[in-house]
């Protein structure tokens, strides 16, 4: 149900890696199976941020239930990650969070 997808302008040496990491991040921060998250990950993206072109991302997270009380410790808990694991900063991350409806998300040959 978890899909995280980051763009970013820079390239990521161990793409692969920061996958597994970030599907672990986002399966711990949202309590859900890691077995059931997806992450798409796109670096060297043509991405500006603030009218140039430094190290930035665009990071959209979809899941069912996602509880919009809790999307200020989600951004501070995905900013702090890409801090982690990259060079952007995180002012210039920019996080969607959409929680859609379960006839909305397919899998399997059905929704939830």
């Amino acid at each position: 149900m978890p899909f995280l997808n980051l763009k970013t302008n820079i390239t990521l040496k161990n793409k692969n890696e920061f996958a597994e990491a970030a599907s672990n991040t986002l399966a711990n921060m949202l309590g859900k199976p890691e077995s059931y998250v997806m992450v798409n990950i796109e670096d060297n993206q043509c991405l500006m941020f603030a009218g140039n072109h430094q190290p930035c991302a665009h990071i959209k997270i979809k899941s069912l239930g996602l509880d919009e009380n809790q999307t200020s410790v989600f951004s501070k808990q995905l900013c702090e990650f890409v801090e982690s694991q990259t060079p952007i900063k995180s002012d210039r991350i920019y996080i969607e969070f959409h929680s859609p409806a379960r006839h909305m998300w397919g899998w399997d040959k059905r929704t939830f």
